[in-house]
């Protein structure tokens, strides 16, 4: 029986200094649990006095979570929300009936050279929820599993008899997994579905090795073993199935292709609120069929 239910490489964009993998949606599959969008960037060290800048743009429907681990991002939104995202923060942006932000290396890290390494990764909101308040929270006190030779952090959800404090609208799990040399971790069943991204090092699953940047779906209600001998930095995710069909198109996700339609009206004629501290740009409603989510 094969552990891995399907395998999926990422699309890699190019945006100079810094590369951005993009994993889901993709063809042969739109979403793991409630997760719709995975992008994987870095590692990258950016020039002196560069830095990312993503304008303001919208979001309907939908959670974006960030997670880092290097480097920092300041995260503003029409609700005045303002949070310099570090590695060990979860920041979490339901948008719900909608939401503006913008992303942007803060100063000092311009200064330096800034670090880019992380996830950044959308959850489409369960029926009869996707159009709920827009809300924001920066989460530090996340729970950590360790033993020496494996060290978990439970980002979303509950995972190894702990419950991370972050928002879930679904049933959702989400995790990070650090490996030593010759560590290993069971990967829980509690979920509809599961996914593996490998990061960093290498690692396997009950034997099968990960490759790196893959999304690996698990066969469901298996129990399996990560291991690592030379150590490694692991993505776990999944949760609840979702049994309506969620559509993407721009920075949009939603059950109903009117809404979508609604929301691109919405941001040509100016409907959206602006983002306090962040109002001399944006980025322009894409003209045709756009790649999901801007980057620089």
């Amino acid at each position: 029986m094969n552990i891995f239910e399907q395998t999926l490489t990422p699309v890699t964009h190019n945006f100079g200094q810094f590369q951005v993998r993009r994993v889901l949606p993709a063809r042969s599959r739109s979403m793991v649990g409630p997760f719709i969008f995975v992008d994987q960037f870095g590692p990258a060290q950016l020039d002196l006095g560069s830095g990312m800048d993503v304008r303001p743009h919208p979001h309907i429907n939908l959670a974006t979570v960030t997670w880092l681990f290097e480097g920092a991002i300041e995260h503003r939104d029409s609700l005045g929300s303002f949070a310099t995202i570090q590695p060990g923060q979860v920041n979490l942006m339901t948008a719900g009936r909608g939401i503006v932000h913008s992303e942007r290396s803060p100063a000092d890290e311009r200064a330096a050279g800034p670090k880019l390494y992380g996830m950044q990764t959308w959850l489409a909101l369960p029926d009869g929820r996707e159009e709920i308040d827009p809300a924001f929270e920066a989460v530090t006190n996340l729970p950590v599993i360790e033993d020496g030779v494996a060290r978990a952090i439970v980002i979303m959800g509950e995972l190894w008899g702990e419950k991370a404090a972050t928002t879930t609208h679904s049933g959702t799990i989400y995790a990070e997994i650090a490996l030593a040399p010759g560590g290993l971790i069971p990967i829980e069943i509690e979920a509809d579905e599961r996914a593996l991204m490998l990061v960093g090092g290498e690692a396997q699953v009950d034997g099968h090795p990960l490759k790196l940047y893959e999304l690996s779906v698990l066969a469901p209600d298996r129990e399996m073993t990560l291991s690592s001998a030379p150590g490694a930095r692991v993505m776990f995710m999944g949760g609840e199935a979702f049994a309506t069909k969620r559509h993407a198109w721009w920075n949009f996700v939603s059950s109903s292709r009117e809404r979508i339609q609604q929301a691109k009206e919405d941001w040509r004629e100016g409907r959206f609120p602006d983002v306090p501290g962040d109002t001399e740009e944006r980025i322009p409603l894409p003209d045709g069929a756009p790649n999901t989510a801007t980057y620089p």
